[in-house]
This record gives C-alpha cells, sequence and structure tokens, in this order.
C-alpha cells in the first residue's frame, strides 16, 4: 500500500525511526543495522512494507528496495513475523542470507534474535527455491567466521547486535579471524578514523 516515503529524519531510535514527510510523523520500525546508518536531520527515501494486525497499523522500513523484498519473503514464511524478519535481516546482508539458506545451513539463522531451528529450518525450506546467490559455499565459510567473531565480542561484553553492526562495516579487504577482530574492536571502541 505504501511503497515508500521520502522525508527528513526526525529522530532515530532503538527499533525505529520518526520520518517527517511534510509536517506528518511516521514511526517506522527498522533492522538494527539500517538504523545505525541514519543521520537525524538527513532528507532520505524508505522503501516500507505496511504490516496489517486487527489493532494496529505497523510500517517497517528498509534503505533499498532488494531488503525490502528479502523482508516480504521472510514474513510470508508461517511462524516469522516481522520484527523476527529484521532480527534475521540484522544477522548479515542479504547476499550471505541467501547463501545460508541455499547451503542449508539453519544454525547460521539461529543467529538472529528470536529464531529458533525450527524456525530456521522452515525458512530454508520454504525459501531455498526463491533466493538465489554466486559462490554460496564460500559466503557462508565467511558467515561462520564473523558468528565466532560475534560470539568473542560478546563474551566481552558488547550486544551481539552492536558487534554485527561492527562487523559489517569492516572493509572485505581486512581477512583473518584475528585482524577482522582486531579491526571490529578499534570500531567499537570509537578509534576507527
Amino acid at each position: 500500500m505504501i511503497y515508500s516515503l521520502n522525508g527528513r529524519v526526525k529522530k532515530v531510535f532503538n527499533t525505529f525511526t520518526v520520518l517527517d514527510v511534510n509536517g506528518v510523523g511516521f514511526k517506522i520500525a527498522m533492522s538494527e543495522k539500517d538504523l545505525g546508518n541514519l543521520s537525524e536531520e538527513k532528507e532520505l527515501n524508505i522503501f516500507t512494507h505496511l504490516h496489517v494486525k486487527e489493532d494496529a497499523l505497523d510500517l517497517y522500513g528498509f534503505l533499498s528496495p532488494s531488503e525490502l523484498s528479502f523482508f516480504e519473503l521472510l514474513i510470508s514464511v508461517s511462524g516469522v513475523g516481522p520484527r523476527s524478519a529484521l532480527s534475521i535481516l540484522d544477522v548479515a546482508e542479504i547476499g550471505k542470507l541467501s547463501a545460508a539458506i541455499i547451503e542449508n545451513r539453519p544454525d547460521l539463522l539461529t543467529q538472529a534474535s528470536g529464531i529458533g531451528r525450527k524456525t530456521a529450518e522452515k525458512v530454508i525450506i520454504e525459501l531455498r527455491g526463491k533466493v538465489a546467490t554466486l559462490q554460496s559455499e564460500e559466503i557462508v565459510k565467511s558467515m561462520e567466521s564473523d558468528g565466532d567473531l560475534v560470539e568473542t565480542l560478546a563474551s566481552l561484553g558488547y550486544r551481539k547486535e552492536t558487534a554485527r553492526v561492527a562487523l559489517a562495516k569492516i572493509s572485505a579487504d581486512t581477512i583473518g579471524l584475528e585482524n577482522r577482530l582486531k579491526e571490529a574492536l578499534k570500531i567499537l571502541s570509537g578509534k576507527n578514523k
């Protein structure tokens, strides 16, 4: 119903943003990854999904049409609601999530908050033929490594979602577990300039 909204970011909260569109403030739930990329007072186009419930109309927003499409694929799976779908999108970029689905790796999807093994397996069964990516085996190995890094950073006291955001900011040229950990710690401590 509402494909996208263009306006100024009024305020960014933990789970949503308020987008001012010609004087009307829209509350839009977004992934933590996307919220981390927003700046207040910045003009922005957000692609949206209007989720209709008995007692509410909720807007979910995305920075790209491909994220919106993947979100809509996820919520088409029985047992995966909008909040769970956002949580899955926080685990990794769409190409990596597609690779995890293609390679039948529910353990990588269970890294999402609120997603158990049965739900992850259901996502894989229902979406395997609907997603595509190149070099899925290599991508899955990279996700395993990043999963280990998230656990390591969590053991150091960082929130898993915060650790994932930091890992997403690391250059693709940075390889090796130790080097990626050092870069993540720099980002998390604010010393990455």
